[in-house]
């Protein structure tokens, strides 16, 4: 797999951390904090769904158009399973990858949230990730902590990428150092 090739290096920036570090909340402010200074951003964000106080599932977004798709869910029905949740490719593919790939065209900074065991069974998002991280624009995602798939192990052992875990102590200074470091490269 190739990945990373060009001559001026954009920003490759992933955070990791434990199930509710505050992960996903860190991307969406600092992406926030860098359309208000100019940048198109555009990729995919995901976010746990609820009914009654429990975790049900996973929704997926599309930052830039703020459509929404449902990334998995207990009982869905077919589909890959991780853990008791079942992975919606439909969605994941067409919102999620379609995302990434949209953004790749248009986009200053593109939004990768998350590398992950259910993100990772659908082939056009492993895909778009590979082109992402290929392309010449900023790359800010988050990867699951645990995962060892061969795409979380390229960026975590390339030295173009910044792994940044989230913790409780960091994690409302995070979105200003993201945007230092990706404004410093523009």
């Amino acid at each position: 797999m190739t990945v990373f090739t060009h001559a001026t290096s954009p920003s490759r920036i992933f955070l990791t951390g434990e199930p509710r570090s505050g992960k996903t909340t860190v991307v969406k402010r600092a992406a926030e904090m860098l359309k208000v200074r100019g940048f198109k951003v555009g990729g995919m964000v995901s976010e746990e769904t609820r009914e009654r106080g429990n975790r049900t599932g996973f929704s997926i977004e599309d930052f830039a158009t703020h459509r929404e798709g449902t990334l998995a869910q207990v009982g869905l029905g077919e589909g890959p399973r991780v853990g008791k949740y079942i992975v919606n490719l439909h969605d994941l593919d067409e919102v999620g990858a379609g995302a990434i790939l949209t953004a790749i065209d248009v986009a200053d900074l593109i939004l990768v949230d998350e590398l992950g065991p259910m993100e990772l069974y659908s082939h056009r998002f492993i895909k778009s990730v590979e082109l992402a991280l290929s392309s010449k624009k900023h790359v800010l995602g988050t990867i699951h902590k645990r995962t060892n798939h061969p795409v979380v192990m390229a960026v975590k052992l390339n030295p173009e990428c910044a792994i940044l875990e989230v913790t409780a102590e960091n994690r409302s200074e995070l979105p200003a150092q993201i945007l230092e470091r990706i404004t410093r490269t523009k």
